[in-house]
């Protein structure tokens, strides 16, 4: 079943009244080209208009949608000679993390992603897009491969973390992240990460230490969901809309804080509607990036890695980190007696 979400409703009703008009034409052979023809243009209006004035929360509800593409639905569409490995040699397998060797423009790759499910039963499998350990060690097989052979690595980023149960803690998962981040830094082949819907916490960390960062358009990528954060300051997760405009989470706030390199637009009205259409755009980022970093030899592809992370943050002396924080308890307490 179809999910529209309260601020599609306009644009979406817009649209069956525009299909009913072209079916009504076709049956009655009459003429309603004018009225179909003006109702378009009140669709790509009002489609253009909901693209600008998005918030951030609503970007996080676009990049959770159901119906959005995930990595397998990528894969097919982007590469062929699609292999799937499985285990991280240890006993175990992880649904939640999708891994294997393909071919991208005829040259051998290796690729891996988060995986959710479209129902309950694949959610199960999947653990909602969550991995344990043993999923972050099946990836950290699977790029070891590639960088010993000289594949470059693609990684396809969409989990709202790496699973917090008991038993994934008692397995090491925050060992296994912690190594991912480290080994992805030494590598030397290309690595190219695309958050292709939600990229969160130490989750998506362990998948996205590349040379390059791409982020689709209505993608998110954050320390934490805006619900957990909003749980934490506010003590009501009902305060998501609020804590996902002060966490900065949209791919043009992170293009604009050095986070990601580039942000690949979807077409229409998301990803979701129109996944090939998305997926020809992110293929044309692919392959410019990946032909750009083929130039580069491996060790200065790992000082390129480097150089990168260097880059983000900005450093404050200690008085002016003060200044911030007291500014922005100031506001924060501001905002609690004006509520």
């Amino acid at each position: 079943m179809d999910l529209i979400l309260d601020f599609e409703r306009p644009l979406m009703e817009l649209r069956r009244r525009i299909e009913s008009l072209k079916t009504l034409q076709a049956e009655e052979g009459l003429d309603l080209s004018a009225s179909i023809e003006q109702l378009d243009l009140q669709a790509r209006r009002l489609q253009g208009q909901m693209l600008r004035d998005l918030s951030p929360w609503q970007r996080t509800l676009l990049s959770r949608h159901p119906q959005r593409p995930y990595s397998l639905d990528w894969i097919s569409r982007l590469f062929t000679e699609w292999r799937e490995l499985h285990g991280d040699r240890a006993g175990h397998d992880d649904a939640a993390i999708v891994c294997g060797f393909a071919r991208y423009k005829g040259r051998p790759v290796a690729v891996l992603g988060h995986q959710k499910g479209r129902n309950t039963k694949e959610s199960l499998k999947r653990n909602f897009g969550m991995p344990r350990p043993e999923g972050y060690r099946k990836a950290l097989r699977l790029m070891g491969l590639a960088a010993r052979f000289g594949r470059p690595i693609i990684t396809l980023i969409d989990t709202p973390g790496a699973y917090p149960g008991v038993d994934a803690e008692a397995r090491g998962q925050a060992e296994a992240i912690a190594r991912n981040i480290m080994e992805m830094s030494t590598f030397q082949v290309p690595v190219i990460c695309v958050v292709i819907g939600e990229g969160g916490s130490g989750g998506a960390l362990a998948l996205g230490v590349g040379n390059r960062t791409l982020m689709l358009e209505n993608s998110t990528y954050s320390v934490i969901s805006p619900e957990g954060c909003a749980a934490i300051l506010w003590r009501d997760r009902a305060e998501g809309p609020r804590a996902a405009e002060a966490l900065r989470i949209t791919a043009k706030d992170c293009l604009n804080l050095g986070v990601a390199d580039e942000v690949v637009p979807e077409p229409g009205s998301g990803a979701h509607r129109d996944p090939d259409g998305a997926a020809a755009a992110l293929d044309a980022a692919l392959e410019r990036h990946l032909s750009e970093l083929s130039q580069l030899d491996g060790p200065a592809l790992r000082e390129d890695r480097y150089a990168r992370y260097r880059k983000l943050g900005v450093v404050l002396e200690e008085a002016e980190r003060l200044a911030v924080i007291r500014a922005k308890l100031a506001e924060a307490a501001a905002r609690e007696e004006a509520g």
